[in-house]
């Protein structure tokens, strides 16, 4: 659906365009089922979200996608907001995988 309408991609990270929003989705959480829609706390948008259990079986509350409407936020304020995703990923996959790049 959204993938005919992808603008920007990162190695951890997509942007979509949908008319009304720019769609920020995460590529780790790519496949997670959706379990609800919030206002995401952190940006004040809509987002959806999606369970990940750690290995003592405890689930976790993660954003999936978020929709950044148009006229609230550019395509660059947007892009400045994917780049930390793809930093902070792209920081953990540092530490645990070093020679992997």
């Amino acid at each position: 659906m959204l993938d005919s309408n992808l603008i920007r991609k990162g190695r951890f990270y997509f942007i979509f365009d949908t008319g009304a929003d720019l769609v920020l989705e995460d590529k780790t959480k790519r496949g997670l089922e959706v379990q609800g829609h919030v206002i995401d706390s952190r940006y004040g948008v809509k987002a959806d979200e999606g369970i990940i259990y750690d290995m003592d079986g405890i689930g976790h509350k993660v954003g999936i996608r978020w929709y950044f409407p148009h006229s609230d936020y550019s395509m660059e304020q947007v892009v400045r907001i994917a780049e930390e995703i793809e930093a902070r990923y792209k920081a953990i996959r540092d530490m645990t995988c070093p020679e992997d790049d």
